[in-house]
């Protein structure tokens, strides 16, 4: 993304997917401590995408803001990096 900051996700909650308004964003895993290393991850053309490490599917979803997910607990709020 050319302005902002990257969106952060976590999946504290273990659901099967989550929606989010950004096709560049970090996932974090689970909140910490129990998170695992903040990648960027670049949906590119695709719509959906699976987190290499925690294997969260995550689905691209227009109608969101870059910085919104469907749920909106798994927006991480907390330290960027």
């Amino acid at each position: 993304m050319a302005t902002g900051t990257t969106p952060h996700f976590h999946n504290t909650m273990g659901l099967s997917s989550i929606e989010v308004g950004a096709g560049e964003f970090m996932c974090i895993g689970a909140k910490p401590p129990f998170d695992h290393p903040h990648i960027f991850i670049d949906m590119g053309r695709s719509t959906e995408t699976i987190c290499p490490y925690c294997s969260t599917l995550y689905k691209f979803n227009k109608l969101l803001s870059a910085t919104a997910a469907n749920p909106a607990e798994a927006v991480w709020h907390g330290e960027a990096d």
